[in-house]
């Protein structure tokens, strides 16, 4: 079942329910996945993130898989 087929079937059924505290309790579930939550940056970390974009763009990175191979190398050499 696709997200898409899922939601159509949550909001079917979660129409056709009249228990109030039961709709409070799918409510309360809900509002916790959804709370939209705002992080407060510094200029600092707003800095280092626009860095970050930029060196990535340049292809200035290593995939997180090429650096575990390289720690594992690392390691078993020492």
């Amino acid at each position: 079942m696709t997200s898409l087929e899922l939601k159509k079937l949550l909001i079917h059924r979660i129409a056709e329910i009249n228990d109030v505290s039961f709709l409070n309790a799918i409510k309360t579930i809900l509002d916790t996945k959804t709370q939209t939550k705002i992080m407060s940056l510094t200029q600092e970390q707003r800095f280092e993130i626009i860095e970050s974009k930029k060196e990535i763009e340049q292809g200035l990175y290593i995939e997180q898989l090429e650096l575990d191979k390289e720690v594992g190398q690392w390691l078993s050499a020492r």
